[in-house]
């Protein structure tokens, strides 16, 4: 097991993190009936779905000798109806260094193959910009 869940009423959850003991609090929505004071489940999709790419980008980075601290994504999460469901996630990815093309190619296809990404509905439609200096 990797987590433990708790409806804690109110549409809110508590999962804790089962080996570092960390946890995160979901909310419903406010479009969704719920308080909207913390991350919704769908909001954590498209989260991790930001973060898996930096990830797979730090792994890369690391590998090839590439600065990768002080990048940052922007996640935004697009609901679409009938049935309700995440329909776009767009991600703008910034970062801070200068690198070159060659540098460029290799993050940018490291983030479009994170594992989050396959795992999700060809439905779902990703929209990724890098910006660089």
């Amino acid at each position: 097991m990797i987590s433990k869940i708790e409806y804690k009423g109110e549409l809110r959850t508590e999962a804790v993190h089962l080996r570092s003991g960390k946890t995160i609090i979901t909310d419903a929505p406010i479009d969704n009936q719920g308080k909207g004071e913390a991350f919704s489940p769908t909001d954590l999709v498209a989260t991790a779905l930001g973060s898996c790419m930096m990830t797979i980008m730090g792994i890369v980075a690391e590998r090839e000798g590439i600065i990768l601290d002080g990048t940052t994504a922007e996640v935004e999460k697009v609901m679409a109806t009938n049935p309700r469901r995440i329909g776009e996630v767009k991600i703008k990815i910034k970062f801070i260094q200068k690198l070159n093309r060659d540098q460029r190619d290799k993050l940018e296809r490291a983030a479009k193959t994170c594992p989050v990404s396959g795992s999700l509905s060809e439905n779902l439609k990703e929209t990724v910009e890098f910006i660089y200096p």
